[in-house]
């Protein structure tokens, strides 16, 4: 994409709003966990809706949901979410060739509302050589609106919903993560750092028994460690 204009167009916007549309419905089983779970942790209906609005990380919120007492365990909810988030780093770095043409309310939109999908939607799109970073926008606020609706929907009809834990829906926000992740496969150059996030998110999480969020950190960490050792060796 060198030598193209980053561009931030209304059109990019509604662009991103058609492309993840489609994938909606597998925010929806995500979501009314989420609802589910904060009734049953205690949270009010008013404190769930905020903190979906303004965390937005489905991931973070159920582990700290997990870990959530009386009295609250605030220092640990904080370490977890934030070990969880920073993948949200790297994904920054990965779109600098688009989030470093925005300033204002555009840049920080769009910060504030990048997810996997987004980011996985986008990066193929930058990676085919688009120049719109207003489809990310489009994007993050289509799943923040949708997130939002059916963590509350989630929540006040917590009652009413009783899926059995292996329950096939549980698996649509697995099953289109993994098809994000098709567009971002370049080869064979791909399986150091992907299978060495693998292995060591399986070795914390089978092997140590350690649960969220060490899993992901391990597999963040060594995972981009062995993709930059990867780069380092490549001939320039």
């Amino acid at each position: 994409m060198s030598g193209s204009r980053v561009v931030f167009t209304r059109k990019g916007v509604m662009r991103g709003v058609r492309i993840a549309l489609p994938m909606i419905p597998a925010v929806l089983p995500f979501g009314l966990i989420i609802g589910v779970i904060s009734d049953a942790q205690g949270l009010s209906f008013l404190e769930t809706v905020l903190m979906s609005a303004a965390v937005f990380a489905g991931t973070s919120q159920l582990v700290a949901l997990q870990v959530w007492a009386d009295p609250a365990p605030v220092f640990a909810a904080t370490l977890a979410c934030f070990i969880i988030n920073l993948r949200l780093a790297p994904m920054g770095a990965a779109l600098a060739p688009w989030l470093d043409k925005l300033r204002g309310w555009k840049l920080w939109g769009t910060l504030a509302t990048l997810v996997d999908n987004s980011f996985a939607i986008a990066i193929a799109d930058q990676r085919a050589g688009g120049r719109d970073a207003g489809l990310l926008l489009g994007v993050g606020l289509t799943f923040w609106g949708f997130w939002v609706f059916f963590c509350a929907a989630g929540y006040a009809f917590a009652g009413m919903i009783a899926l059995p834990p292996g329950h096939p829906i549980f698996f649509a926000s697995l099953a289109t993560l993994i098809a994000l992740m098709v567009p971002l496969w370049r080869g064979r150059l791909e399986i150091l750092p992907w299978g060495v996030a693998a292995v060591a998110a399986l070795a914390v999480s089978q092997g140590l028994g350690l649960g969220q969020p060490w899993p992901v950190l391990a597999g963040a960490i060594l995972g981009g460690a062995a993709g930059a050792w990867r780069d380092m060796r490549r001939p320039s």
